[in-house]
């Protein structure tokens, strides 16, 4: 009698062995098939080019900053807003609309330095941003404070490590040019982009900001087929020396290609 009950608790450990064992099998089946039917039914993140508004699958898109292109040509190029996909978008307060009817005619290239001559010794990219932004802390440095209830902006600055900063979209007047005049005509403002080159005017221009001024000028030219270009010194002979001596509009003209006819003063440096 002994042995059969024996026998009878083997029989029964052996069956709740064996089901436990199918309960764990069927268990993990179940967790393989849910985990491939995930992965299988979850659909990838769509999202939209800034520049042609294409939609596509996050895995196949470019991405800039917060933004999404479809390709590189697209990010090399101004969107039907005025943005260019290839700069940091930096947005300035300081900007309003254009005059009806007008577009951009001329770049007007400029120089700044905050504090002046100060990227020498540092960084100071943030300094130019901050200041075009109103958000320049005019306790830093003596010459901030000089400059603190100033409000200027500018479409593109150009930093000494040729890094691209848009803050002003292209459509509209971004305040760089001041009391000024090109051919006769007044408020050069309202027909003209603003490109800053971070520098002082004593101190060569590096040679990255040569290369990435031409592939600027490039897109402008572009988008805008008779945009001329000058510096500010052109348009307020009496106010301004920038871009300055330092300045090579030979070497921009040459890296560029843009036709000589586009630089109505000519390429010697002033």
């Amino acid at each position: 009698m002994k042995w059969l009950f024996l026998f009878i608790a083997v029989i029964l450990f052996y069956l709740w062995f064996k089901g436990k064992k199918q309960t764990k099998f069927k268990a993990d089946q179940d967790s393989k098939i849910k985990t491939k039917q995930t992965k299988i039914t979850e659909p990838e993140a769509i999202v939209q080019c800034q520049y042609c508004q294409l939609h596509l699958p996050l895995s196949e898109a470019i991405k800039r900053e917060d933004r999404y292109y479809c390709s590189n040509d697209h990010v090399s190029l101004l969107d039907r807003k005025g943005w260019l996909g290839a700069a940091d978008w930096r947005l300035s307060p300081n900007q309003d609309q254009r005059p009806e009817g007008l577009g951009p005619e001329l770049a007007v290239i400029h120089h700044i330095s905050l504090p002046p001559g100060g990227f020498q010794n540092q960084p100071c990219t943030h300094f130019v941003i901050d200041f075009f932004q109103n958000q320049l802390d005019s306790t830093l440095h003596p010459y901030f404070a000089q400059i603190a209830n100033q409000k200027v902006s500018s479409h593109f600055l150009i930093s000494r490590t040729g890094q691209l900063i848009q803050l002003v979209s292209t459509k509209n007047k971004a305040w760089h040019a001041g009391l000024s005049s090109f051919e006769g005509r007044e408020k050069c403002n309202d027909f003209s982009i603003g490109i800053e080159l971070e520098g002082d005017g004593e101190h060569p221009f590096e040679e990255i900001q040569y290369q990435m001024l031409m592939q600027l000028s490039s897109t402008l030219e572009l988008a805008y087929p008779n945009i001329q270009f000058v510096g500010h010194s052109d348009i307020a002979p009496n106010r301004k020396t920038d871009p300055g001596i330092q300045f090579d509009w030979k070497k921009f003209q040459d890296k560029s290609g843009i036709t000589t006819t586009k630089f109505p003063f000519g390429l010697n440096s002033r």
